[in-house]
């Protein structure tokens, strides 16, 4: 089964918050055996919130699953050679740190590339490890601005908005799993190792590939428009009596279907709506026109009648709606697993689908330092070394 594809992958991850874990645990979730490096009192991320879970952070919980904890001083001499004794069993690397940080600790991939020349090392950053930029900060919502993702969401002429889900660090997390994949593949057939440069600005900005791709095309800045499309109409939400409905009418079959079922038929031959181009252009007066018949019926009477015309349309859901519905429940997608602080903790899981059902029960994200002696151990660390770890204080386990 895919989920046991990378079954005898070690991977080593250092990274902190979100792009980095969710790469890492997407790994995890491919049956890669992932190690979570950690400081003593853990990393950052444990930290952010609301909302909390019996105080373990819903964040953090949520793209930590199936990781085991290693809880170590990497200020230390002792601590730092006890991860390059792990190297030396490792597959990946994962970072998030700022540009320099894992140079200022040894940690590099030069140096640890000598100590182990087929490790796939794999760093991401808010604009990468070249260039001006290296070394300015980012997170998500400064990634959404200066990636011009901001600009263009809302409607005409309203501030700037941001996608309050952090998408620039989901998808960063998303391309660099797939960068460690197609270098472990690389690997698997050379004996030279790979270093991967993941920014989450270059992932922003391949995540706006078709508004990119317009703007060089015709040299036009994208113009707010709400929920539409900027390249088809109708492709947006309209009013209805009880709420709103997304609705993608714009192929030809079916833009004449729509006028049919709104009883709007001189639309279909009226210039300013005949073509897909047309209506594009003409899209704010298309809307009033098609609102004023959509608010005569409320969203269950409209789903059955354009869905029997093979018009496209969803209700604009809430995530209450998202849950109860029949889609969420046939999805496969939901997952509970059961943390000793936090207790059932619920959250989205592998998105594969129903039919590719793991053989192993979920793991819940780890308690810092949950599993240091044993991975340590299983990196091939001496146990006396280990007691020493333990006894200095450079390593936390917890009892």
């Amino acid at each position: 089964m895919l989920r046991d594809s990378l079954e005898g992958v070690r991977v080593l991850d250092f990274s902190h918050v979100l792009a980095g874990p969710v790469c890492t645990m997407m790994l995890a979730d491919l049956g890669a055996h992932v190690v979570k490096i950690e400081p003593p009192n853990g990393e950052i991320g444990r930290s952010i919130g609301p909302p909390w879970i019996h105080g373990e952070s819903a964040i953090h919980l949520s793209v930590n699953r199936n990781k085991d904890s290693l809880a170590i001083d990497l200020k230390t001499d002792a601590g730092r050679q006890a991860i390059r004794q792990m190297v030396r069993c490792a597959d990946v690397v994962v970072e998030n740190f700022r540009p320099g940080v894992m140079a200022s600790l040894g940690l590099d991939y030069e140096t640890l590339a000598r100590v182990n020349p087929r490790l796939v090392y794999c760093s991401i950053s808010a604009f990468g490890q070249t260039g001006s930029s290296r070394s300015r900060p980012g997170v998500d919502g400064i990634i959404q601005a200066v990636s011009g993702l901001m600009s263009t969401l809302g409607e005409a002429g309203s501030d700037p908005l941001k996608i309050p889900v952090p998408v620039a660090d989901m998808v960063t997390g998303y391309l660099a799993t797939i960068a460690v994949l197609g270098a472990l593949h690389k690997t698997r057939h050379r004996e030279t190792g790979q270093y991967l440069d993941i920014s989450l600005y270059n992932a922003t900005i391949m995540l706006q590939q078709i508004g990119f791709a317009s703007y060089f095309a015709s040299g036009v800045e994208p113009e707010k428009a709400g929920s539409a499309a900027p390249y088809a109409a109708p492709n947006e939400a309209f009013p209805t009596a009880d709420g709103w409905l997304m609705v993608a009418a714009y192929h030809p079959d079916r833009w004449t279907a729509l006028c049919d079922v709104l009883d709007v038929r001189a639309l279909e031959t009226d210039p300013r709506f005949a073509a897909n181009a047309d209506r594009v252009r003409n899209r704010t007066e298309l809307h009033k026109l098609l609102s004023q018949r959509f608010m005569k019926r409320n969203n269950v009477e409209w789903i059955h009648i354009l869905t029997a015309r093979d018009i496209l349309c969803a209700p604009v859901s809430s995530y209450g709606d998202v849950v109860g519905s029949q889609e969420y429940r046939d999805s496969g997608i939901d997952l509970c697993v059961d943390h000793p602080i936090a207790g059932k903790v619920r959250m989205p899981g592998f998105a594969l689908g129903p039919s590719d059902r793991s053989v192993h029960q979920p793991r819940p994200a780890p308690m810092a330092g949950q599993h240091s002696a044993e991975v340590l151990a299983a990196y091939g660390v001496p146990s006396q070394s280990i007691a020493e770890l333990l006894a200095r204080g450079i390593i936390r386990t917890v009892s």
